[in-house]
Parts: structure tokens; sequence; C-alpha cells
């Protein structure tokens, strides 16, 4: 395929494409090397060995979860020219991002509860890489909302429909992509 071929439109859009693409490698490169530190620090005798993690964790990957398919049905009800019920799927996607965050301080307040610190003289080598990672996912998922409110704003305004689903398109890979991410990183923590 000749990427130079097609319509300046064509040619936005892959550029477009491309770059979040080099943006979600990038990422997943970041997150592939913490990852890889905590197996290679797991093997310190300091290491806890008997710690779970926080329910909190595990009800915000669910909310997570459901906030993909929200935005799965907010993208097909712009197909369908549903604009009321796709403006309604976005606000319910922003709405568990939202929760997303409250359970993941909620999960650090679990986690301090028990007596673990991310630093200090209560802190551990194990709870610092969980609490950093947590942290960058946050972090990434606040980006989430950020490009989902401006989504949202376009939706409102009427700039989808079936023959220009651009916005929508580059928000949802990003939002299904924060999405695997954090079920890798709760699978990662529960196996390691």
């Amino acid at each position: 395929m000749d990427l130079t071929q097609g319509t300046q439109k064509q040619k936005n859009e892959r550029a477009r494409k491309m770059m979040l693409w080099f943006g979600i490698i990038s990422l997943l490169m970041g997150f592939a090397g913490w990852t890889s530190a905590f197996i290679v620090s797991s093997s310190r005798e300091d290491w806890l060995t008997d710690f779970s993690l926080p329910a909190a964790f595990y009800y915000s990957t669910a909310v997570i979860i459901l906030s993909s398919l929200t935005y799965i049905l907010a993208r097909k009800s712009v197909k369908k020219e549903d604009q009321k019920s796709a403006t309604a799927w976005l606000v319910g996607t922003l709405v568990l991002g939202i929760v997303f965050i409250v359970l993941q301080f909620a999960g650090f307040s679990e986690i301090i509860a028990q007596g673990y610190y991310f630093t200090g003289p209560t802190s551990n080598i194990t709870m610092s890489y969980i609490f950093l990672i947590a942290a960058v996912h946050i972090l990434h998922v606040v980006a989430g909302i950020i490009s989902l409110l401006v989504v949202l704003y376009q939706q409102m305004k009427g700039k989808y429909h079936p023959d220009d689903m651009l916005g929508i398109d580059l928000g949802a890979t990003f939002w299904h992509f924060l999405d695997l991410l954090w079920v890798y990183l709760v699978l990662f923590f529960y196996f390691f």
C-alpha cells in the first residue's frame, strides 16, 4: 500500500492513526520496562510474597471493562446516526472513567490502611512498584478522559457521522488500550 496515495483527508487520517499507534507502542514499552523491573526485583530478600491486591483494584477492572463496552456502543450509535444514544453512551463512558479513578484511589487507601506507603520508613519495594505502576496508569486514564471530553464535545456539536468518525475512532482506540493495559497489569500483579 502506497501511503502517499489517496485524498488529503485519507492521508491525514492515516497520519493521525499512525501517530496514535506510535504513542501506544511507546507507552507499552514503558510499562513493559516497569513490569520487567518488578519481576527482576522480586528476587530481593525484602520482597513481599504474602500481599493481596486491594479489592478496589478488582472492582475498578470491572468498571474499566464496562467503560470500553459503552465506548463501543457510542461508536455503533454514531454509525447508525443515533446521535442522542451516542452522546449518552459517551457520557456513560466518562462517568465510568471517573469511577475507575476513584476506585484506584480507594485501592491506594486500602494499601495504606495495611501500613504500606509509597516511600518512607514503612515503604516496601513491592508496594512502591505497585503504587508507581498504578499511578502512572491513572495519569494515562486522565489523558484518556481529556480525549473523551474532546470527543464528547465534538459529538454534541454533531461532528461525527458514518462518513467522519476519525475523532471517535482515535479516542476509542486509546481508551480500549488503557482498558487492556489495566487488565494486563491486574493479571500481572495477581500472578507475580
